[in-house]
């Protein structure tokens, strides 16, 4: 996992503990990067197998 990667799963997962979702915002402003950056740093994180979408609850999950 890169830096960056690991920044954005940990602003995901301290999100989590308090029952909310980051918005591609949320993510913007926290991380200082564009959307285009964070798309690709997200579907990487979801490729590799780290994050998952739970369609039904609408919420994160982590392995």
């Amino acid at each position: 996992m890169t830096d960056f990667e690991r920044k954005v799963y940990q602003i995901i997962v301290n999100m989590h503990l308090y029952r909310k979702n980051p918005t591609l915002n949320d993510l913007k402003r926290k991380t200082g990067k564009n959307e285009q950056e964070i798309r690709a740093t997200v579907k990487s994180l979801m490729m590799k197998g780290e994050l998952k979408w739970n369609k039904h609850k609408k919420m994160w999950t982590f392995t």
